[in-house]
């Protein structure tokens, strides 16, 4: 496959982070390092989660309006919910549309009833975002936009925050050039400066002073969190990223090898590196064990035709 650097960079970005939904998932069973590597040589096909379903899903509903229509973007989840639900779901998307469809209300405010009307800060919102982050990666609304895209299902600020920072990271990651020297300082502050929450910004802040000291893995996961809670696990994937750049590998195994919820983990870390070095950089053994590559990789493409043709 020929492609250009543009190209790359996007393949990166989807495929890294369906790969790494599916080792993430994986590493539940074997979370020791050499028994995930061994069973991932073993097998036909790494297979991804609700985590790589929805960004399918904001992926071609992108593709369909080239902007985020909330009750467009509801749809298309609902309908690929119905197809397969049993991807691993959390009880929000399903309670949502069962709401949009028996309260006749749209998806926004469907959402906003969740958890005591306060709406949820889970991570949902950010493991799928890699599509927005690509295709708006030259966009100064890039918050607006994430926002958006988020409320469909995490309608509290803390949920749409990390949406929202997960997709100028992502966006960061495509204009940086990975031969070039890499300040993963000056990428956390960029993102602190970004964010809108108080709970996002010290966990931030935290991930800048953990690497300013040298800490180990397995103390920054300890201290930023690896919950469900974005504000308690983007802030370790985007450390995992920022600990290991030049290494789409090292920068997996150090998120999801560490406890917490893998899968997500593994989603956001491996969009981040993917976005960064590119797609040969993610191993062609992943690569074509990947559940539903060529879709993935059709989408990716399409993200990437898109927006060259739309800035000339």
């Amino acid at each position: 496959m020929i492609v250009s650097l543009l190209e790359t960079k996007y393949l990166g970005g989807m495929v890294g982070s369906a790969i790494g939904d599916a080792m993430g998932e994986l590493a539940f069973q074997y979370s020791e390092k050499n028994r995930l590597i061994e069973a991932v040589e073993r097998m036909a096909e790494l297979r991804y989660t609700d985590d790589t379903a929805m960004a399918i899903g904001l992926a071609t509903s992108l593709l369909r309006k080239g902007y985020v229509e909330a009750g467009d973007l509801g749809e298309t989840f609902r309908r690929n919910f119905e197809k397969e639900p049993w991807r691993g779901y959390a009880t929000g998307p399903p309670t949502i549309f069962s709401l949009v469809h028996s309260e006749e209300i749209d998806y926004v405010d469907a959402a906003q009833m969740l958890f005591g009307g306060e709406g949820s800060f889970g991570n949902g919102a950010a493991m799928r975002i890699v599509p927005l982050g690509l295709f708006f990666h030259n966009s100064p609304q890039i918050y607006q936009l994430a926002s958006g895209s988020a409320e469909v299902t995490h309608a509290h600020p803390i949920g749409k925050d990390g949406a929202a920072v997960q997709a100028f990271a992502v966006a960061q990651a495509v204009k940086l050039d990975p031969t070039e020297e890499f300040r993963p300082e000056q990428f956390v502050r960029y993102l602190i400066g970004y964010t809108r929450t108080r709970e996002m910004g010290e966990k931030l802040e935290l991930v800048r002073k953990l690497l300013c000291e040298g800490a180990v893995p397995s103390i920054a996961a300890r201290q930023l969190g690896q919950s469900v809670a974005v504000h308690e696990s983007l802030p370790f994937a985007v450390y995992s990223f920022l600990r290991f750049p030049s290494s789409f590998e090292d920068c997996l195994y150090c998120a999801i090898m560490h406890g917490g919820d893998r899968d997500t983990l593994g989603a956001m870390a491996g969009a981040l590196s993917g976005a960064y070095l590119g797609f040969e950089a993610i191993p062609l053994s992943w690569r074509t064990k990947l559940e539903n590559r060529e879709k993935i990789e059709k989408l990716a493409l399409e993200l990437a035709h898109r927006t060259r043709s739309e800035n000339g």
